[in-house]
């Protein structure tokens, strides 16, 4: 039976007991924007089953901690490139969940105006460039406008994320060299999270960790447990940090489980249930939750209150969605062109 690799024991905790407590509004952001994307992620799923998603529905579910923890490590100025399941770096640099819902049922009043779906989509003004299918085309891009602003004088960095299966992409090996090359401000993180699509890491790699290639290219590499929202912040954190004083680019290899399918469509039936029922024990939400109220850094009250704000505000974004309407036949051949 595959099972989950270990811990890594150097993994960043700067939250233990003894230890001095973040700020709460930092804590409250943290959880309300992981919770803010499963919730996303629920509500997607349930429409995709009322036939009011068009075409399919590629959930995050089990690393949306990853995620918001890593983005929220950023600046202002900085950018980040998500891919299939970083939907919470959008929400993050502000993008709305009703741009998701509209985007995914295609409707006239998403970003794309009802001409691509999912999450295809960005806001330069926001930082974010838009996600691609082609896995690992994101990786060079990055590196491009990280060397870009430091051409410009400016400290931007730049992040984006790549699973273990497109990590074999000839654009991640090409992309890392020159990063190392240039000394580009830039953070990769690669979400190893057990399968590329069906198929386990150890058909995927030969070599026990990921993170190991970081010394082939000549950058720093760390690993982190990509469930520990704190840990993940801290290690994205001193990467970006790194980044922004000349000291070059990092590999982060994450330990995480994606908990559903590829997309809905998909049964899931070649993960062992019994993988799933131990990642399941190390919800990244649960976990944090566990741990900032054992610790009395938040109490359940807040936590339940963040939530119940959630739930309502969702609801108004859902609704939004819904009634907006579909985009007209005579725009189909408008925006396709820059004029």
């Amino acid at each position: 039976m595959a099972t989950r690799p270990a811990r890594p024991s150097d993994s960043p905790r700067p939250s233990e007991p003894g230890q001095s407590a973040p700020e709460r509004t930092f804590l409250l952001n943290l959880y309300r924007w992981a919770r803010m994307t499963r919730l996303v992620d629920d509500r997607l799923a349930i429409l995709y089953r009322q036939n009011e998603v068009v075409g399919g529905v590629y959930a995050c579910r089990g690393q949306e901690g990853l995620t918001v923890a890593a983005t929220m490590a950023l600046g202002p100025a900085d950018f980040v490139a998500p891919i299939i399941r970083n939907m919470g770096a959008m929400l993050v640099r502000g993008i709305a969940p009703r741009d998701i819902f509209c985007q995914y049922m295609a409707r006239r009043d998403g970003p794309t105006f009802g001409r691509d779906l999912n999450t295809h989509f960005g806001d330069l003004s926001k930082g974010v460039v838009a996600p691609i299918s082609m896995l690992g085309s994101l990786i060079p891009v990055m590196i491009g406008i990280a060397l870009a602003k430091k051409a410009q004088g400016e400290r931007s960095v730049t992040l984006s994320f790549i699973g273990d299966g497109g990590s074999s992409t000839g654009e991640f090996h090409e992309g890392l060299n020159y990063a190392a090359v240039t000394k580009a401000p830039f953070v990769l993180i690669l979400e190893n999270n057990q399968y590329a699509y069906s198929t386990p890491t150890r058909m995927q790699a030969g070599c026990p960790e990921f993170v190991v290639r970081a010394r082939g290219y000549g950058i720093h590499g760390e690993t982190v447990d990509g469930n520990d929202m704190l840990a993940v912040h801290e290690v994205v954190r001193r990467s970006v940090e790194r980044a922004r004083h000349g000291d070059g680019p990092t590999l982060i290899e994450a330990h995480t489980m994606r908990m559903q399918g590829h997309a809905a469509h998909d049964d899931f039936k070649y993960v062992p249930r019994e993988l799933l029922a131990e990642w399941a024990g190390r919800d990244p939400i649960d976990l944090f939750a566990a741990h900032v109220t054992a610790l009395g850094w938040l109490s359940a009250d807040d936590l339940k209150a963040v939530d119940a704000e959630l739930e309502q505000f969702l609801e108004a974004e859902v609704e939004f969605a819904r009634q907006s309407p579909w985009p007209p036949g005579d725009w189909a051949a408008d925006r396709v062109y820059n004029d």
